[in-house]
């Protein structure tokens, strides 16, 4: 498990300060209403240069090139939830928020991650 630590904010009020962990999830899909999202290597190109910029410790990066209209269906995306769950990386570094999902099936699994404290940040372009 994580090593946590437990700091006062300003108002005195006790923070859990929790090392993040991220993955870099990149998605392209191959239906025409995504034919404006950038290449899967150029979301990487700049996520990475963002990640830098901030000094953020990316541990995983994920690949898909799959539509995100039916539940399930994305084996990468699938693997990243139960990594998720297995407390490899508690963040998710994504160009933008609808390479994670456009159903409410795979939005239900990352809402209950953040409920869980599992998933701790989303951070996007």
């Amino acid at each position: 498990m994580e090593q946590a630590t437990i700091t006062k904010n300003s108002s005195q009020s006790p923070v859990l300060d929790v090392k993040m962990k991220y993955c870099l999830y990149a998605r392209k899909s191959t239906e025409s209403e995504d034919r404006q999202a950038l290449s899967i290597e150029s979301q990487i190109k700049e996520m990475m240069t963002l990640a830098e910029r901030e000094g953020l410790d990316i541990v995983e990066v994920k690949r898909e090139s799959h539509s995100s209209k039916e539940v399930g269906q994305r084996a990468i995306f699938n693997e990243m939830i139960k990594e998720i769950r297995e407390a490899k990386y508690n963040g998710i570094l994504t160009w933008a928020p609808d390479r994670l999902s456009r159903n409410a099936g795979d939005l239900g699994s990352i809402v209950d991650l953040m409920d869980q404290k599992l998933l701790v940040e989303i951070r996007t372009y």
